[in-house]
């Protein structure tokens, strides 16, 4: 949600057919923008992660094979959304939410102060690291992807994983490897162009549709609000027509995807704006991408919702949601 906006209307008189120029033209080339050959890369995308963990996450995300940077920061988002101070009603602590009995065979002194301290990301993060390749360790003769093999036995046990040659016929560990896996996708730095998506013609047609209405702090366009929105319940709105469920904070949906390139951009991909570039946590505006530079969006109280410029100094970057990114998301952070 957003109070104040560097971005300069085009005016309300914009008809439709410039945003349908816009999203046609740019599907045109939309091929161009994907394919390549190559995996996908093990760093970070740039603000994926609070600068404060980013070296923690890079340096111990290279820890063993079975996992990577982006993979510890999907689980570390998972477990507490970065609340180094977080506790479970299960008694888990800290970043990495590990239980007493976990941390004392598995906690590590990651920062060498002589104290291994479960609240101190500098200890936990690279325990969770050390944690993670251990149960690789334990399944690496198992069948299969060894980081799902990894992920399952976090979820179940390493004897489940065992015992069943592979990830185990539980919908809770399946669901777990999926949603940390998909999840993970989202904190990347992608090392080939991100494949467009084919919900973001829908969204940019509901959000066309709400042009021209007045800003509403907390707005969800329920018909006791008289169909307004801020910028955040905008955004979920369009998407929930296509079928997808975003949050209904702003920093909250920016892990509903992967993160395209300034110069990658395809209309329906939302665009987010901090007031720290280094921290997506300080997330405080999102839009939707229209192309040509444009988003629509609901700016501030006393505006209407309208096309605005994306390039601003508090830009941080975008998502391309996908379907299976927002179903990962952790809900407990988007009260």
């Amino acid at each position: 949600m957003r109070k104040v906006w560097l971005g300069v209307s085009v005016g309300l008189g914009v008809s439709f057919s410039f945003v349908a120029l816009l999203v046609v033209g740019t599907y045109m080339v939309a091929a161009n923008l994907v394919g390549g050959a190559g995996g996908r890369a093990v760093g970070l995308a740039k603000g994926a992660v609070p600068a404060s963990y980013e070296p923690l996450i890079q340096r111990y995300g290279n820890t063993c094979p079975a996992i990577n940077p982006a993979l510890l920061a999907a689980q570390l988002y998972q477990e507490s959304g970065w609340n180094a101070k977080a506790q479970s009603p299960a008694n888990a602590k800290g970043i990495a939410q590990f239980i007493p009995a976990t941390w004392a065979s598995h906690g590590v002194d990651g920062n060498k102060d002589g104290v291994k301290d479960i609240w101190d990301p500098q200890d936990a993060i690279p325990s969770a690291a050390a944690y993670d390749c251990s149960l690789a360790k334990y399944v690496k003769d198992v069948p299969g992807n060894q980081t799902h093999n990894m992920l399952a036995s976090y979820n179940a046990g390493a004897y489940a994983v065992i015992k069943y040659g592979g990830v185990p016929p539980y919908r809770e560990t399946q669901n777990y490897v999926k949603t940390i896996t998909t999840l993970a996708k989202s904190f990347e730095a992608p090392v080939q162009k991100v494949q467009p998506s084919r919900q973001s013609a829908g969204a940019i047609y509901f959000a066309q549709k709400q042009l021209g209405k007045p800003y509403l702090w907390g707005g969800n366009g329920t018909p006791e609000q008289g169909g307004r929105f801020d910028c955040s319940g905008l955004t979920k709105a369009a998407y929930k027509t296509v079928g997808i469920d975003l949050p209904r904070v702003a920093n909250d949906q920016w892990n509903a995807g992967p993160h395209p390139k300034r110069n990658e951009l395809l209309p329906g991909d939302l665009v987010f704006f901090a007031y720290d570039l280094d921290d997506p946590r300080s997330i405080h505006h999102v839009g939707i991408y229209v192309g040509g530079g444009y988003m629509i969006n609901a700016p501030y109280t006393g505006a209407v919702i309208r096309f605005d410029k994306i390039d601003s100094p508090d830009y941080i970057g975008a998502t391309r949601v996908t379907q299976d990114g927002a179903k990962a998301l952790p809900r407990a952070n988007s009260a």
